[in-house]
This record gives structure tokens, sequence and C-alpha cells, in this order.
């Protein structure tokens, strides 16, 4: 026999708001009742039934397809049909889901369903990402609760949704209504708070990506200054847009030119050593700022991350890195702006075969583009001076350099490659899969090809006279597209025919 955390009747809701807060009385109760009933387990309170509780549902049935605005990329249902998809974490998706649910109201003129599902809340979930079972448990409980409770079940938490693979079955007659599913999405968030040092509840919508720690001290810097008090009128304007900055840890500095904030100042928690890829929150208050990740090196990293930011939903991220030059005109320093990938970064080739084009995204593109021409002062013809537009080949080999110079200069002649680094094109490609606005510019920091290699030395000058600029060539791209409006940001070109309704 399972105990549950109470009968919830599903109910129809006219007005998107009334469906959340149904959304989270149901997603309360749930984990309300699975702490409760794991604080007597670990008082040693002997548990005569299974202890189970349930993630609530929305689901949606239309009888037309109708859309209001044929230039948005989602909020409407493709065909006639009833769709669904499990929720979880209302106080982090709020804002989000009301506004699913808004256009989804709008454009087939219908109620949303909310009610109990009958996927599971696995314990770990319930406890949140701060919570570690094996520091509050001994090890025969430990191995014991699965036998109480519900743990997370892999067998559920797959992609095949964002991946397209998803079929209608008599067990999960509904089509997909989102991207991810609730334990899809908590899992994400546990990974988060691991990988990056930092709750789910501080990243913001535009997501900045780079592989060296220089980018991130300067980031660091930038930040904490954007804290501090000044009166200088035009200062005051571009920081007083910021509320707070967050390192991992969750060390929290609030801007000293606000006076009213919604959360605190806090030392956070003491870490001996860095998360694996480090993430810190320029905040604003409406969840717009930029969070900034060093996801070091590789494709493997780049894949890791992001599988996990795209459950936030952010509204864009951005590739900043170096790459190495493929070609004689270019120097050292030079930006390179990628408009399509050479993928052999070998590492999402199941899920998204190499031969599907990544297309470059016109409003990424635009911003980008404006964004050095602001920064270095070039303008028009003149920015060819600064930087080149092509496409970047991404490998999943460190020492490329090594390989044979006709084996690996083929494929990079035959793509017409201006640049090669290894995380780029991953990071592009996960965003077409799971529906992220994505772009990148790249620094040039060596030409191997050309007999300028990558070595200390000259390294090192090149980080110093070259990474501020270039950060703040990508912090302006940010604000240029934080004035785009969601939906013009959201292209149609990440959606398929058959797309869930869901952003």
């Amino acid at each position: 026999m399972v105990n549950t955390s109470g009968s919830f009747k599903a109910k129809q809701y006219k007005t998107a708001e009334d469906a959340v807060d149904a959304v989270t009385r149901i997603y309360n109760a749930s984990t309300q009742y699975l702490r409760e009933n794991f604080d007597a387990y670990c008082d040693g309170v002997k548990m005569p039934k299974r202890v189970s509780a349930h993630y609530p549902y929305v689901r949606i049935t239309t009888k037309y397809a109708k859309r209001s605005d044929t230039r948005f990329s989602y909020g409407f249902a493709p065909r006639p049909g009833t769709y669904s998809t499990t929720v979880t974490r209302p106080d982090l998706f709020e804002k989000y889901y009301c506004e699913q649910l808004r256009l989804l109201i709008k454009n087939h003129d219908i109620s949303v369903e909310v009610g109990l599902s009958k996927t599971p809340i696995p314990l770990h979930f319930a406890l949140g990402e701060d919570f570690h079972l094996e520091r509050n448990l001994d090890e025969e409980k430990v191995a014991n609760l699965p036998n109480v409770f519900d743990v997370p079940d892999l067998d559920i938490m797959d992609d095949e949704i964002a991946n397209g693979a998803f079929t209608v079955s008599p067990e999960s007659p509904d089509a997909p209504l989102a991207l991810f599913i609730a334990p899809r999405v908590d899992l994400s968030l546990q990974r988060l708070k691991h990988y990056c040092g930092s709750k789910p509840s501080h990243f913001q919508n535009y997501i900045l990506f780079t592989n060296y720690q220089f980018y991130i001290d300067e980031f660091v810097m930038m930040c904490q200054d954007m804290m501090r008090k000044t009166e200088d009128p035009l200062l005051l304007k571009q920081r007083e847009q910021y509320t707070a900055f967050v390192e991992p840890g969750d060390k929290v500095t609030l801007n000293e030119n606000i006076s009213d904030h919604s959360e605190k100042a806090s030392e956070g928690a003491s870490l001996s050593r860095l998360p694996q890829m480090p993430a810190y929150h320029l905040k604003r208050a409406d969840g717009s700022g930029i969070t900034m990740i060093n996801i070091g090196v590789g494709p493997s990293n780049a894949k890791t991350i992001t599988d996990h930011v795209a459950v936030l939903r952010p509204h864009a991220w951005l590739m900043l890195g170096h790459c190495a030059g493929l070609r004689n005109s270019q120097r050292l320093g030079d930006y390179v702006l990628a408009h399509g990938y050479l993928r052999e970064d070998n590492i999402l080739d199941e899920f998204l075969s190499p031969s599907i084009p990544i297309p470059a995204l016109a409003e990424i593109q635009q911003a980008l583009e404006k964004a050095v021409a602001k920064v270095t002062g070039n303008e028009g013809y003149d920015l060819k001076k600064v930087m080149r537009t092509g496409t970047v080949a991404t490998t999943d080999d460190r020492n490329w350099e090594l390989k044979s110079y006709l084996t690996q200069n083929i494929r990079l002649s035959q793509s017409r490659a201006i640049a090669l680094d290894m995380e780029s094109g991953t990071i592009a490609a996960n965003g077409f899969r799971f529906r992220v606005p994505y772009g990148t510019l790249l620094c040039v920091s060596d030409k191997p090809l050309h007999g300028q290699l990558k070595l200390p030395g000259m390294a090192d000058s090149f980080y110093r006279e070259r990474v501020e600029q270039h950060l703040k060539i990508g912090l302006l791209t940010m604000t240029y597209l934080r004035d785009l409006s969601p939906e013009k940001l959201h292209s149609r070109k990440l959606r398929s025919f058959d797309e869930p309704a869901f952003q």
C-alpha cells in the first residue's frame, strides 16, 4: 500500500494565474508531505507503508489550431488534440508557466486542466538542491531508502521530446506540452548546483559561456565595481539596473545604489575549492541579468552544462572564448563571428546528426556585430579589419595540431573554416537541439597552421590585452538582445513542424 500526499481533483482554469496557483498548491502539499515523512524516517520512526507523492500536471485539449500572431514560434498547439506535461518548482518557474499558459488560452480560447499526475516526486528532488542524504542518514538508512520513498527513475528522464523521438503510446496518450518533464527538470536543477556552485534561482535569462578563467576574473571585477555606490549620474543609471552579484557558494553582494532589496547579502557557503564549472550571476529584478560560466575545455563539458542550463529556458546563450585562427590574414586578437559550424566534436552525434545544419540566428548575429563595432570603434567596411565572419570548426582533439598536415587540412579547407576551437559547435548545436537562441564570438589567440603557436609568454600578453574588450562586447551584446522582446528573440528557425507548445 502507498501513502500519498492527498487527492486533488482535476479542475479547469480560465486564467493562467489561477492554473499556476493550483500547480503551486499541489506541488507544495506533495513536497511538504515527503519532507515531513522523511523527518520521521530520520528520527527512527518505522514507516508501515511506502511513502509517495506526485507531481502536478497541466493539460489542454484543442479543437482547432489558431494563432493570433503567426510571427510567434511558440504558445500554440500545432494541431487539434490533447497535450500535457508534468511541472515542478513553481517558485522558480511561476513567471514562465504563466506566460506559456496565457498564450495557449489566448490562442486556442480554452481552459487549462490542472491535477495530480501519476509521476512520483523522487525524495531527493523534494528535499531541494541544498540537502545531502548521506550527511543526515547512516549507511543502513540510506540503503533502505528506496524501499520507503521514490528515488530518481532514469528510465523516464531522457530527452526524447527535445530530440524529436517521442511517440504517443496507450500508456501516454497525450502529446507533449513541453520539452522537459518535471523529473528531468529537477535533475538538472540539482546538477546545476553541483557543477556551478550556486542555486538555480540565481541563474539569469542571458548566459555567457567561456573557456578561460581570465574572462571570469574580469567579469568579477566589473560586477563588484558595479555594486559599489556612485554619485555619477551616468554610472548610477547603468548600475541601478542590477540588483546583486552572486558568486559560487551563493555569496550575494547587494547593489549599494539600491535601497529596497528583495534578497539579503550573504557570505554564502565556504567553498574549499571552486566547483567544476563555476557560475557568476549579475542579477536583475526580473531575471533578465547575465550569468557567466567557466565551462573549462572540451565538448564534453560544453554538452554537460548546456544539457542542464536548457531546462531554465534562457532567452539566449553565447560562447566567448579563444580559438585558433586558420587564415594567414588573421592577426592575434582578431574576432571571429561564427555563422556556421564544422562539427567534429562527436559528442552530440547520437542525438543530432552532424549532417543537420546549425543555422545562424539573425537577431544574435546582428547584436554581436553591432557590439563589436561599438566597442572597437570600427564601423561598416572597417569592421573587417578586426573581425571575420565564417565557419568555425569544433574538434574533440586538443592536440589537433599534431595530426598530419594533409589529413587535418582537407576538411578545414573544404568547409572554408576560419577558426577552430573545442566548444562552440557543441554549444550552438545544443542550443539548436533545445530551442535556445545561441551565438559565438571568438578571439584568435594563436595560428598553428602559420607558425604562431600558443606558448606561455605569447598567451599571457594576449590575454592581458584582449580579455577586457572581448568581455565588454559580450555584455553589450546581451544588452542589445535584452532590448528585444523574447518572442522576437526565440526564432522560428529553432522550431520544427510538430513542436511542444511551451517555449
